[in-house]
């Protein structure tokens, strides 16, 4: 342990876990740019009367409406971006790509949900010439530390330029972006911190959003969107695993099948409230079936679904893994894909109980770190970022 007096934390650093113990592991990292977030303000608004608004038209969009929306995302400034998520575009020639999410879920960026909320959009609505953040807020100078390796104790052949460590206190990624004979600069931002987007956007449908509960044999709501949960280890990576899938609309990770009222972070990882971190899943059936989303978790497990309380190097009850089904139409779907594995499968089945949501900055983790979420990517998800 050690002190790093500009972040005002006392941190752990280390390696990442490999199968030969801990190493430092280099990652490409998406340029940055220092140009500052501008919040999004209405430059050009212009309404079309489409044919298919219609029938959303009297619909004023909400946190938990679901939207479809025509989108373009150009990069400002030096900005070079990743292909991270669907509609970004790189030349004055190129189309609108239509997106489909959740209000006030995160998923995509923040800025778009927030050009929407605000200043709430009407249906058949065009704004341009926004500038949106693309990399979730500013750079954060208290989160730029140059250590000695003398105080660090590490080992100066083991750090390289690009290499990826970890705040082991704080549960926070950095990277290293540069090293002398004596010192190394770490950088705990998000890779894309500081970039931003010119939007353009333009609202073709408000739908009303599901209702988020435990399991009922009622129903709850008339929204054609349905909900669904899974435990699967580290809520990280089987969160992104569900942004790629097309027709999920909405995800968020949290704390589920516990017994104390909104945990923490650390509460859970003490493996005494009884929860397991979780994916929360909005979804269109017609898209994607839950079949298929229980398909999706189960591959993703592979062979740790065998393994009891335990995913990978995760291991704990606050790491088991389970299929929480909110409704009986649910419940025999999931019993009939985990039957298929066996009874050497220890994967829990359950029903829904009480989701309590993660803390903001673990919510589309990997995304943030810079992974792609593009809908139908394969690119194999890294489970730090």
């Amino acid at each position: 342990m050690w002190s790093i007096p500009c972040l005002g934390l006392v941190v752990g650093l280390i390696g990442l876990p490999s199968s030969s113990g801990w190493a430092l592991r280099p990652v490409r990292l998406p340029t940055k740019t220092t140009s500052r977030r501008i919040l999004p303000t209405r430059l050009a608004s212009t309404t079309q009367n489409e044919e298919d608004t219609k029938q959303s038209a009297s619909l004023k969009p909400t946190k938990g409406s679901v939207v479809k929306i025509a989108c373009r995302l150009q990069p400002e400034g030096d900005f070079v971006p990743e292909p991270l998520i669907d509609g970004i575009v790189l030349h004055e020639e190129d189309s609108t790509v239509d997106l489909h999410f959740m209000l006030g879920w995160g998923n995509y960026l923040p800025g778009l949900h927030d050009l929407i909320l605000e200043d709430p959009m009407e249906v058949g609505e065009t704004r341009s010439g926004v500038s949106v953040d693309a990399g979730w807020g500013d750079v954060n100078p208290n989160l730029i530390a140059t250590i000695s390796f003398q105080d660090s104790g590490m080992n100066p052949s083991q750090i390289k330029v690009g290499s990826q460590l970890w705040l082991q206190a704080q549960n926070l990624a950095c990277s290293v972006t540069a090293v002398t004979d004596t010192t190394f600069t770490i950088d705990a931002n998000p890779p894309l911190a500081g970039a931003s987007y010119q939007a353009t956007v333009t609202l073709k449908a408000v739908e009303e959003g599901p209702v988020v509960g435990p399991y009922t044999t009622k129903e709850t709501s008339q929204s054609k969107y349905e909900v669904c949960t899974f435990a699967l280890g580290c809520f990280w990576g089987g969160e992104l695993a569900f942004m790629r899938v097309p027709g999920v609309v909405g995800t968020a990770v949290g704390y589920t099948q516990g017994d104390v009222k909104d945990p923490t972070y650390q509460e859970v990882c003490s493996g005494t409230t009884g929860h397991t971190e979780a994916i929360l899943v909005i979804y269109d059936p017609t898209k994607a079936t839950y079949e298929t989303l229980v398909d999706v978790a189960m591959d993703r497990l592979g062979e740790n679904k065998y393994l009891l309380n335990q995913v990978g190097n995760d291991k704990g009850t606050q790491y088991r893994h389970g299929v929480y089904y909110h409704t009986p139409a649910q419940k025999e779907i999931a019993e009939k894909v985990l039957k298929s594995f066996g009874a050497d499968c220890v994967t829990e089945c359950k029903a829904a109980t009480k989701f309590y949501f993660a803390e903001d900055y673990h919510q589309q983790y990997l995304l943030k770190s810079g992974q792609s979420a593009r809908k139908g990517d394969t690119t194999v998800i890294r489970c730090y970022g």
